[in-house]
């Protein structure tokens, strides 16, 4: 099969690696001329340290390597993911099965990903998400995904081309849950991460992430996600694996934040997008708009966006009114 991965980050790099293992005849286009010349000649990603760039793998930086693809993988960030998919719109063949990637929610319209690609190139999207750094998928470290769709042809054929013996698929009919999990646990990752900052321990870490799940799920079922997705690969597994590796850019940010940098020193030393930062904001629009109490996502707006101090705003969390951890604690 002929693929092609847009957007050279690791991410997309990593996949286009997989895709070629599978034999797959795949091109990797970048927007930069120059990045897409430099690693065609040195082989090499600099996001991803220690992996060669096999010799099968096409680079280009031409829109229309697209065309003639049967399956087109989306992996840019998401705040330019709406003009890339103008740009390749015109190029991609009328049957190319697209596939999202990229882990976010569009700040101005507060729509998914896929929602973005659809509106722009008018195809059906899949979705892939998981508990997947692309330093470890490059490396071939075994790794498990969710393809996620509303047609189970197309989440199959998904599954089919990214299948192998290091990369597991399973399939999802839940598109939502799977991208919402995607995208919001960047921002309880990087509120990890503030909390390793700070210099809290495992415990805080555990309240954190936990706490944050039930605020991402009750967002998705709100939005129409099934609450099992986020017990899943899209949902505690991405959490889990996000906010405990340093491979994590919202992690390390959230830990330069913690220790007293600003959010945007914190990303200029991180050097790369942290998605966390712009889902926070998304994410809290989000959830005044389903009427969804969020806490943790709201002390995260204020920290990254009003300037609040974080510590002030664990105290915050931590003194709020008591209550039974369960919405539905069954007492009579």
């Amino acid at each position: 099969m002929k693929a092609a991965v847009v957007g050279s980050g690791g991410w997309g790099t990593a996949l286009a690696l997989t895709l070629c293992r599978n034999g797959h005849k795949t091109v990797l286009w970048s927007h930069d001329p120059k990045k897409a010349e430099l690693l065609r000649n040195t082989r090499k990603n600099p996001m991803l340290k220690g992996v060669t760039l096999v010799d099968e793998l096409e680079i280009s930086a031409d829109p229309a390597c697209v065309s003639g693809r049967e399956l087109v993988v989306i992996a840019c960030p998401s705040f330019p993911i709406r003009d890339v998919c103008r740009k390749i719109a015109p190029y991609l063949d009328e049957n190319t099965v697209l596939v999202s990637v990229t882990k976010g929610i569009e700040a101005d319209t507060l729509k998914r990903m896929s929602q973005v690609v659809e509106e722009e190139t008018h195809k059906n999207v899949v979705v892939l998400t998981g508990p997947s750094h692309a330093e470890e998928v490059a490396k071939n470290i075994p790794t498990g995904c969710l393809a996620a769709c509303l047609d189970k042809k197309l989440a199959e054929f998904v599954q089919n081309a990214f299948m192998s013996d290091t990369f597991r698929v399973y399939t999802s009919p839940d598109v939502i849950g799977a991208e919402l999990g995607g995208a919001l646990k960047n921002v309880i990752a990087l509120c990890a991460g503030i909390s390793d900052g700070l210099g809290y321990g495992d415990n805080s870490k555990a309240m954190l992430m936990t706490r944050g799940l039930t605020e991402i799920a009750r967002l998705g079922v709100s939005l129409g996600a099934s609450k099992d997705t986020f017990a899943g690969l899209a949902g505690v597994g991405d959490l889990i694996v996000t906010c405990t590796s340093m491979h994590s850019r919202n992690r390390r940010s959230g830990i330069l934040i913690g220790s007293g940098k600003t959010p945007q020193e914190a990303m200029q030393e991180v050097g790369a997008v942290v998605e966390g930062y712009y889902a926070a904001k998304s994410a809290w629009a989000l959830g005044k708009q389903q009427g969804v109490e969020m806490p943790i996502v709201g002390a995260a707006y204020a920290v990254l966006y009003e300037g609040k101090p974080a510590r002030e705003m664990v105290q915050g969390l931590l003194m709020r009114q008591r209550k039974a951890e369960s919405e539905d604690a069954g007492w009579l």
